[in-house]
């Protein structure tokens, strides 16, 4: 069975919206797209080159796969190593209004999502099903506890606005750290584990 990791871009502040492009996604009034471009370096995208190599197939959200799909299919390198896992590897949207993707070798989940991602892991023989980006998509994942593992690039930068990766109402859960190293830009890349539910506690007054 697959892994399912995510893999998401961040600002101190959580936010994830158009990290690559001023006009990305500006639903809502955004108008901070693009915050990620200033930050990429060589140390940024050999950790992403690392993730890819481990891809065997990927799931989107609509609005993200729409991006990509307007992107990759025209970076035509096959040497490249985003591009040529995207646009050779299976990719699965998910989407209730899509019904005819162009981009080559995608399906559409339409129905019960968790439990059709949870074949999908099944299914998935070689690599990691990869999410990225996705944030809806993502959220109610890990309300299922379907997210193996997370990848968290935090950019030193504060929005103020944007949606945000985790919101309120999201299911207390806890993370292990798996991983951790630092970009010469100053990005944060963090890697968690699924660790189960939160705990809480106090700590203990001292003697009178």
């Amino acid at each position: 069975m697959a892994r399912l990791t995510l893999n998401t871009f961040v600002t101190l502040d959580g936010v994830m919206q158009a990290p690559g492009g001023t006009t990305e996604d500006t639903s809502g009034g955004f108008e901070c797209g693009g915050w990620q471009v200033p930050f990429g370096d060589e140390d940024m995208g050999n950790f992403i080159t690392e993730v890819f190599d481990r891809s065997g197939a990927f799931l989107l959200g609509r609005r993200t796969y729409e991006i990509f799909a307007g992107y990759w299919p025209r970076v035509t390198d096959p040497e490249d190593p985003v591009a040529g896992r995207l646009n050779t590897l299976p990719k699965h949207v998910v989407s209730t209004t899509l019904t005819d993707p162009e981009w080559e070798n995608t399906t559409v989940i339409s129905g019960d999502v968790p439990a059709e991602v949870a074949r999908l892991k099944e299914r998935t023989a070689e690599g990691e099903l990869q999410i990225h980006g996705s944030g809806t998509l993502a959220r109610s994942l890990l309300a299922h506890d379907l997210i193996d593992e997370i990848n968290l690039y935090i950019h030193p930068v504060y929005l103020g606005s944007g949606r945000r990766l985790f919101e309120e109402g999201g299911q207390p859960t806890a993370f292990e750290l798996t991983g951790a190293r630092t970009t010469g830009s100053g990005i944060a890349i963090h890697t968690y584990r699924l660790a189960g539910r939160a705990r809480f506690g106090d700590y203990d007054l001292p003697e009178a």
